[in-house]
């Protein structure tokens, strides 16, 4: 498997974190200063995953596909390679993210699959490691604020 990973403890709750996970995406999805917006999320196999990523100078950055998983509380999974309609797309990546109660906390794995070694090179390349770790250090910050 050709997979990208990125993980750490946050001291909250499996619940809070799945909420924020889920419910907060706009506040965490991309690295600041670009934002996200959630267009859709059909929370279910097969179901519409949409969000559109825009970036301090004017870029706009559409993340269109479909969930290949939704476990409630657990995981969800997307892809890019599908979209809604079930049409075929220029596949980059399978992402995975996932909660696991762990201590009094929760452990956050993101991941990345790709197809290729190449797509996965060039994904590290793009800053992988630096950008999913912007977004969990935004999420982490949400989970472990007081209520």
């Amino acid at each position: 498997m050709h997979q990208l990973s990125i993980t750490r403890h946050i001291a909250a709750p499996p619940a809070k974190v799945w909420d924020v996970l889920t419910n907060r995406q706009a506040e965490w999805w991309c690295p600041r200063p670009w934002r996200a917006e959630v267009v859709a999320q059909e929370r279910r196999p097969g179901g519409r995953s949409s969000i559109t990523m825009y970036g301090p100078d004017g870029e706009v950055a559409p993340h269109e596909g479909i969930f290949l998983a939704w476990d409630e509380g657990r995981r969800f999974i997307s892809t890019d390679a599908v979209t809604a309609d079930f049409q075929p797309a220029g596949p980059f990546m399978i992402g995975v993210w996932e909660i696991a109660p762990e201590g009094e906390g929760t452990r956050y794995t993101a991941s990345a699959r790709h197809w290729t070694e190449d797509d996965m090179k060039r994904h590290a390349e793009m800053g992988f490691e630096a950008g999913w770790n912007a977004c969990a250090d935004q999420l982490q910050t949400l989970c472990e604020a007081p209520l």
